[in-house]
């Protein structure tokens, strides 16, 4: 259904919040930013006053209870993202979820079924954002043999050292961000774009810092690994090889791999090459000007409320597949066997 005039509440408003989502829903004709709810009032204040927005929530609550907010988009950590889409969808908002999508895949089950109970409204997990210039023309070459039969995928990020004396930062500790490790999920993310999602994972992970201290000062362990391998049997019939990391310094520029029986694709610093069965060597590919893509997730949310568009970056079912993965793999690596997709 179309709908000009679309009222939009914030709760939660981090680094990508106040980058990238404000100012991208500010920009569109007829939507407005009514209220903000953040981890303080006084941060609440402060990020109203930044971007003009009239009214600061006390309690999140008040935003998914008011009757004139259309939609809501949620930046806290993704210990809340379930709590808080699945009350906006049953109070008959739409919702834009800050990626990753949840802790756990039970938590992404619970959204993607309330979503699904509310087909009426839109229901959007903002998107892995790293190979969105080239991701029209991976799909193309793929479609057109350009790989021959897909074999291998070999996938590597990385490049810092370990870093003993940082605080525990919210993306290490369990409790706020669940199974999300690093950048594991982004990429997992990106990859299905281009070939599908994972039907078996192994991994191995490492933590090397067990204790890290938090915001008061005390030390609490950390569960999530600072380096970690995953070897995926994928659907595809590729087998798909997936370091990210912490510790390996110097590694250069994350970089992903399609190996075929033809050809190669190499995925890096936001540009593509390739090379085929003949060539000395692999060679940057164009990417024409109609198959670039780029960040258009707060337009690609609002086209949808007002029936212009279909959400695909990114869908629930998506995310759940990511979380899927996610979570596959730190069991793996936790308890020392394959485990098989879909949960």
């Amino acid at each position: 259904m179309s709908k000009e005039r679309i009222r939009v509440g914030v709760i939660g408003a981090g680094a990508n919040t106040t980058s990238r989502h404000i100012p991208g829903l500010q920009a569109i004709a007829s939507v407005e930013i009514v209220s903000v709810a953040n981890r303080t009032p006084a941060s609440g204040q402060r990020v109203a006053q930044a971007f003009n927005i009239p009214k600061v929530a006390g309690h999140w609550s008040e935003i998914i209870d008011d009757p004139e907010i259309d939609a809501v988009v949620i930046g806290t950590w993704p210990y809340m993202h379930a709590r808080l889409s699945i009350a906006a969808l049953e109070a008959g908002k739409h919702v834009m979820c800050e990626a990753r999508m949840a802790r756990d895949a039970a938590e992404a089950h619970a959204m993607l079924a309330v979503a699904q109970a509310h087909p009426h409204l839109v229901a959007q997990i903002v998107p892995s954002p790293f190979t969105l210039r080239v991701d029209k023309t991976v799909q193309r070459l793929l479609a057109e043999g350009y790989l021959g039969d897909l074999l291998a995928i070999e996938i590597r990020a990385g490049g810092q050292f370990l870093d003993k004396d940082a605080p525990l930062h919210w993306r290490n500790d369990f409790d706020l961000s669940g199974f999300n490790t690093m950048t594991m999920g982004i990429w997992y993310e990106a990859l299905m774009r281009w070939v599908g999602e994972a039907k078996a994972v192994t991994a191995m992970g490492k933590t090397y810092v067990k204790m890290r201290r938090g915001d008061l000062g005390l030390l609490k362990a950390v569960r999530i690994p600072e380096h970690i391998d995953v070897i995926a049997d994928m659907a595809c019939g590729a087998q798909m090889h997936l370091q990210v990391s912490n510790v390996a310094g110097l590694l250069g520029a994350p970089e992903a791999y399609l190996f075929g029986s033809q050809g190669t694709l190499r995925f890096c610093d936001n540009k593509l090459y390739g090379g085929q069965r003949g060539d000395k060597q692999l060679a940057e590919i164009d990417i024409p000007a109609q198959e670039q893509g780029g960040w258009r997730v707060e337009e690609e949310f609002v086209n949808a409320i007002r029936g212009r568009e279909t959400i695909t970056h990114t869908s629930f079912e998506d995310g759940v597949k990511y979380m899927e993965f996610t979570e596959a793999a730190l069991r793996s690596a936790a308890e020392g066997r394959t485990i098989l997709l879909p949960l």
